[in-house]
């Protein structure tokens, strides 16, 4: 069987960034899986990966904005201390969910804080930057209904 939308996928990959330095790796669990054309992976991964089957090993460079986007300046804020009242401790690398204008929530990581000022910066970890996949198919299937009704793939950690 081919990977095609509706299809759930499980493979093992190795990302680098462009510097070749090691991001993440599925290579010493269980290999990852998906609900194909869910957008349950970066946009360019997950292209590149329509058509493969089982056993297929490719490599594949998503530029930024087929990944987690350009970096933009503008999700970079200096927001005032008492906006994260009843947290004793403040320090940079935390991450705390945010609220956007129109009532989005996303993820938001402390860059400093310096008085009663904390920078924040809702961009993803991985924003502008280049993935190199290394990536090997271990497994496709046809999703199950309930799979397709929810838009992900079930198994023993989903809840539903």
């Amino acid at each position: 069987m081919n990977i095609a939308a509706n299809s759930v996928v499980a493979f093992h990959y190795t990302l680098t960034n462009a510097a070749n330095e090691l991001v993440d790796t599925s290579r010493e669990g269980e290999p990852l899986p998906y609900l194909h054309g869910a957008n349950n992976i970066v946009p360019g991964l997950e292209q590149a990966l329509e058509g493969k089957t089982v056993g297929d090993k490719l490599q594949v460079s998503v530029p930024p904005h087929l990944g987690y986007g350009e970096y933009m300046d503008e999700m970079v804020q200096q927001v005032p201390r008492e906006m994260f009242s009843g947290i004793d401790t403040l320090e940079v690398g935390m991450q705390f969910h945010a609220e956007g204008n129109s009532g989005q929530q996303h993820v938001v990581t402390v860059t400093a804080v310096e008085g009663d000022q904390v920078t924040v910066d809702g961009n993803h970890d991985l924003a502008g930057e280049t993935l190199n996949f290394d990536v090997e198919i271990m497994e496709v299937r046809e999703a199950t209904e309930d799979e397709l009704a929810h838009g992900h793939i079930h198994g023993p950690s989903c809840d539903h």
